[in-house]
């Protein structure tokens, strides 16, 4: 699967060249991991994974567009998928982003 080039595009653009983000393809998309970590991936043209941990995660489905992240048949513990409805704005973008950075940044580095 591609991914969404213009999507991956706005992402570095939110990163601003963070010293500690690396890329990486996986999972059929781009990754973009933060020490070591993933903290957001661009997932084809189906929005972003965004790894929030655990307790965050149950309140974010709560409370936001965002829904329990699944791959293939498991649901992803921790992670988040928001579709493009949820990213319209810059500011929506930018708000899930630094969310997964947040949290990749309180995991030990790899």
């Amino acid at each position: 699967m591609a991914y969404d080039l213009a999507l991956a595009d706005e992402i570095r653009t939110v990163l601003d060249g963070a010293p500690e983000v690396t890329e990486r393809r996986m999972f059929g998309g781009l990754s973009f991991m933060v020490n070591g970590n993933l903290a957001v991936g661009v997932r084809g043209s189906e929005g972003i994974l965004v790894r929030v941990g655990a307790d965050a995660a149950e309140e974010l489905v709560r409370t936001s567009i965002a829904t329990r992240a699944v791959m293939g048949a498991r649901t992803m513990a921790g992670w988040l998928a928001v579709g493009p409805d949820g990213l319209g704005t810059e500011a929506e973008l930018s708000e899930w982003v630094q969310r997964g950075v947040d949290y990749a940044r309180s995991l030990p580095p790899k």
